[in-house]
C-alpha cells in the first residue's frame, strides 16, 4: 500500500514524475542509456538544464527580469555561507525565525558584521516577528519564508531599500507573490521540488561582482552563471527530476493553481487542530504554515494510542521534530487533499475514542 507520505523532506512528489523518472534511469530518451550515466555534456542532458533553468524563471514570473537561474549542489546550508561570501562587505540583516536562520547567521559572521533585526528564538520560534526596524546601511537583508521544524511562515513580506535575500527551501513554488521583490532566492529542492542533491539558486545578476573579497571559483555566483550550472558535474538526476516536477506544476496550473490547493489542505488540518480538543496548535495561529503544520496532544497518555492509529491508517512522517515535540504534517505540493483527510479522519476518531 502506498503510504500517505507526510514527511518534512526528502519530499513527496508526483507520481507522474516518479514513473517518468524511475524509467529515464532504465532508458532516457530512448537513447539505451540511463540518465544518471549519460554524459552531463550531451545535448540530451543540456536540454534537461536549459528546461529546468527556464521553468524556474517561467514560473516564478522572472523571465526577462534580470535573474539568473542555478542548480547547484551543497543544499541550503552551503547557501547560508555563499550568500554572504557573494554578497557581504560590511554590514547584513538577519531575520531569527528558525534553526535554519540560526546557522544562517553565524556563517555570515565569518564574512563581517551581522545585525539581528529581530528574533522569535525565546519564544522558541512559534511566531514571525514584525514591526522590526531595517537600518539602510545593509548589504542585504536575508528571510526565511517558511520555518519547517516549527511550522511558521512569513505572509507579508517588508518593504525594503536593500537587496532582499531569502531562503524558500520549504515553500518555493508554493503560493503566488512577487518574486521580483527579491533579489536572491535560494532553496535546497528537497523540500518541494524534486529529490535532494541539488539546490535552486535565483538571483538578479546586477547583485554580484560588488565585494572586494577574492572568492574561491566554486562559490562564486557568477563563475556558476556563466558555465550555465555546469562548472562542475551537476547533479544529473536530482536536476532532471526536478525539471520533471517544474513541468508537472506548469502543467496543472502553475503556482496559482498549486496555492489553491494547498489552502484547502491547510485549511482543512487547521480547522481540526482548532475544534479537537486533543490537539494544540504550536506556531501562533497568524504566522502558521501552509507547508508544516505542528502541533502536540494535549495529553501525552494518548501519545501511544495515537501513533497505532496513524501508523494503520498507512500514515507516515507526522512525528514532530525534537525541537517542539508532537506532531508535524508537511503537506508539500505533491501533497493530496484525500491524504491530509486520512490525517484529520485519524485525529477526529482518537477524540472520539477518548
Amino acid at each position: 500500500m502506498k503510504k500517505h507520505n507526510f514527511s518534512a523532506g526528502p519530499c513527496i512528489l508526483p507520481q507522474e514524475v516518479f514513473k517518468e523518472a524511475s524509467e529515464a534511469i532504465l532508458d532516457f530518451n530512448n537513447s539505451g542509456l540511463s540518465i544518471i550515466e549519460i554524459s552531463h555534456r550531451s545535448k540530451d542532458f543540456v536540454d534537461v538544464m536549459e528546461e529546468a533553468r527556464h521553468l524556474v524563471l517561467e514560473l516564478l514570473g522572472l523571465e526577462g527580469k534580470g535573474y539568473k537561474a542555478l542548480f547547484l549542489q551543497g543544499g541550503a546550508s552551503m547557501q547560508f555561507l555563499m550568500t554572504a561570501y557573494n554578497l557581504l562587505e560590511t554590514k547584513a540583516g538577519y531575520l531569527n525565525t528558525g534553526s535554519w536562520s540560526d546557522k544562517a547567521i553565524k556563517e555570515a559572521k565569518l564574512f563581517g558584521e551581522v545585525v539581528e533585526v529581530a528574533s522569535s528564538k525565546d519564544a522558541n520560534y512559534n511566531f514571525i516577528p514584525k514591526g522590526y526596524d531595517i537600518p539602510k546601511d545593509l548589504d542585504y537583508l536575508h528571510l526565511t519564508s517558511n520555518n519547517t521544524i516549527f511550522g511558521t511562515q512569513i505572509k507579508d513580506f517588508p518593504e525594503v531599500s536593500v537587496p532582499l535575500v531569502c531562503d524558500m527551501s520549504s515553500d518555493i513554488f508554493s503560493r503566488t507573490m512577487d518574486f521580483s521583490k527579491f533579489d536572491l532566492i535560494y532553496a535546497g529542492a528537497q523540500k518541494n521540488m524534486g529529490p535532494s542533491g541539488t539546490t535552486l539558486v535565483v538571483v538578479k545578476e546586477d547583485l554580484l561582482g560588488k565585494v572586494s573579497r577574492k572568492i574561491p571559483s566554486m562559490l562564486d555566483y557568477q563563475v556558476h552563471i556563466s558555465k550555465a550550472s555546469m562548472f562542475n558535474t551537476p547533479p544529473v538526476f536530482a536536476v532532471y527530476t526536478s525539471m520533471l516536477t517544474l513541468r508537472w506544476l506548469k502543467n496543472n496550473g502553475g503556482i496559482a493553481a498549486i496555492e489553491e490547493l494547498n489552502e484547502k489542505k491547510a485549511n482543512l488540518i487547521y480547522s481540526e487542530i482548532d475544534v479537537n480538543p486533543l490537539f494544540n496548535g504550536f506556531a501562533e495561529k497568524e504566522d502558521r504554515s501552509m507547508m508544516n503544520a505542528t502541533f502536540t496532544l494535549a495529553n501525552g497518555d494518548l501519545k501511544e494510542t495515537f501513533d497505532a492509529m496513524w501508523k494503520e491508517a498507512g500514515i507516515n512522517g507526522v512525528n514532530g521534530h525534537r525541537s517542539v515535540g508532537g506532531y508535524r504534517a508537511s503537506m508539500y505540493n505533491a501533497m493530496t487533499l484525500d491524504s491530509v483527510a486520512v490525517l484529520v479522519d485519524v485525529m477526529g476518531d482518537l477524540e472520539r475514542k477518548a
